[in-house]
Parts: C-alpha cells; structure tokens; sequence
C-alpha cells in the first residue's frame, strides 16, 4: 500500500470517528433539551397549556410537574435559579418576590399586547376574580336573605351557612381578605373576619374550590370563592348564584416565566413560553374569563360589576402578613 493511500484511508478513519462521536453528543444534547416545567395551575390550565405546546410540535420536548401554591412557592423562594424547572407557571405575587430576592428570570424575548403593564420577566396566563356566591334554594329552605356583602355573612342567621378558603392553604382566600382589609382597614377588619370565620366553623376549605363544593352540594347557603365558578355553576342550571360584593371584587394573575440558566434549554423553554401565551390563551380565557390582552372578549356575566386593586404591591411579604392578620382573627 502506497504512503499516500495510507493517508487517505487515516483520514476517513479519522472522519469517521469525529461523525460517530458527534452523534453520540447530540443525543445527549437532545435529552438536556427537554424542558421542565413547574406549574400551580389546575387541571383544565394544564389541559390547555399541553394542547398548545404539542399542537407547536414539542410533544416529547418537555416534562411538566404541577405543584400546590404554597409548595412551589416555597421552592422558588428556596431554590432561586438553582431550582430544577426551566419554565414557570405561577402565580404573579411568586414570581415577583422570588425575582426580587434571587434575580432568576430572563426578560421575556417576544412581544404581547396586555392590557396592563407587567415586569419584562413575566406575562398573566389568566386571572381569577373572587366573589360571593349562594344557593338560593338554601336561603328559601332556611329563610335567609340575599346578601349583598363580606359583611352580611356575619350576621348571626348565617352561622354554620357560610364556607371561605383558609388563606394558609389557599391564595383564593386572598381576594376576601383583600377586600375586607380595603373596605374596612385592619381594626375593624379584624372584628368583621372574626365573625365571619366565627359563622363559618367547619366549613373553613384548604382548598379554593372548596366552598362553591359546599355550596352546590347545599352543605352551606353562601361561601366565597371563584366568580368564574358560580357564574359556571349557575350557567349549568344549578341553583346558584353569584353576588358582587360592596367590598369589591379583587383579582390574582397566574403567569408564565423562563428560568434563566443561559443555555439552549432556556432558548427552548423561551420559545414555550411564548406559545402558551399566543396559542393557549384561547382556551385558557375560555374556563378563566378575564380579558388580558388587546383583542380579547368575555360574557358580560363574566364581567365584576366592583373590580378592584389592592393599593400595595402584591408579595409574598404581604401575604404573609395577612396571614398572621387572619390567624390573629381566629382568636
């Protein structure tokens, strides 16, 4: 064998050996692609989110995780950028406060047309709006009036007939407590959430959707929670109703952010992230009917007649001292 012969065989030995390992590498580039993501939304959110990401074509490119509010919040406040998701859908108050203290998120990279001004490191997948609801067949069966406000559930002729979220478990119980301390401020607040938790004895929920539960299910005539629910239930034909309280209706945002680890994990879940937003919210708004962004509708009787805002920022900070406001309550 010629000694050039002998460089050419070398040379396509050596070629063949850089092409081998090469696809070696990019399968193991293609598994650290696969996004994570980390999610409090419920289950008919997550049901729309995953329509619009596969739809996109990222069937398999992706894990997601769902957790309860207060444990993912805890793991965004604990973990910071260390955290293992790439993508998160949370809600707003979380995102904002572990920014603050961790500095985690990437500015978004694409363009929305919201309604309302928000950080450059997030965007609302949808919004929930509180408010009171009754069974008006309850309020016949015991002779109860319609009320008109927080502060007409603490009638006695309401005591044991009234179901609310625990704040401690459920970010829903927020919009109440918003409202009361807004309305009344924090001394007369703390007079009128005492008897209200006062009337409420066993029916005080973990959970958000607890109280429309009870309320359907005539364990209780009224109860706070979800305007969405009630306006639902009522649509379906159940003996429902909802009520726009004088206190106000305050809302919550959940939003979309990107984890910001600077690798092409993070391109892709940017990419995500933008397709929940333009593919999703058409869903999305469908079972969470607050209007977000320019060109989108929803049913009059989707519409609070007393929205309201919170005069302070919305923190972990400030939740937190409405908890200690609401176990101050209970006493």
């Amino acid at each position: 064998m010629s000694k050039t012969m002998k460089s050419l065989l070398l040379t396509l030995l050596a070629i063949s050996l850089i092409l081998t390992m090469a696809g070696c590498g990019s399968g193991k580039a293609e598994e650290a692609k696969k996004v994570v993501i980390y999610t409090n939304a419920d289950e008919e959110a997550v049901a729309s989110m995953e329509t619009a990401l596969k739809n996109a074509g990222y069937d398999g490119k992706y894990v997601l995780q769902s957790f309860g509010t207060s444990e993912l919040g805890g793991k965004l406040m604990a973990e910071g950028g260390k955290i293992e998701a790439d993508l998160i859908t949370m809600s707003s108050y979380f995102i904002e406060s572990s920014q603050s203290q961790h500095s985690m998120y990437k500015n978004l990279s694409f363009t929305t047309d919201a309604l309302e001004k928000y950080p450059p490191y997030y965007t609302p997948i949808l919004a929930n709006t509180g408010s009171i609801f009754v069974n008006i067949e309850v309020l016949k069966q015991k002779g109860l009036p319609m009320p008109t406000s927080i502060k007409d559930l603490t009638k006695p002729e309401f005591k044991g007939m009234v179901s609310i979220p625990n704040i401690m478990d459920s970010s829903t119980a927020w919009l109440l407590i918003q409202a009361i301390i807004s309305q009344y401020g924090q001394d007369d607040g703390k007079t009128i959430l005492h008897d209200l938790i006062a009337n409420v004895g066993p029916h005080l929920e973990s959970s958000g959707s607890g109280p429309i539960k009870k309320v359907q299910a005539g364990e209780v005539a009224a109860g706070f929670g979800l305007r969405h629910q009630a306006v639902k239930a009522k649509a379906s034909g159940a003996p429902i109703d909802y009520v726009d309280p004088t206190e106000g209706n305050f809302s919550l945002t959940e939003s979309v952010a990107v984890v910001d680890k600077k690798n092409a994990t993070t391109d892709l879940a940017m990419k995500m992230a933008e397709t929940i937003i333009k593919d999703a919210r058409k869903d999305l708004i469908a079972n969470y009917p607050v209007a977000l962004y320019k060109g989108e509708t929803v049913e009059d009787i989707n519409k609070p007649a007393k929205s309201m805002k919170f005069a302070q920022p919305l923190t972990v900070e400030l939740l937190k001292e409405h908890q200690e406001f609401f176990k101050n309550a209970q006493k």
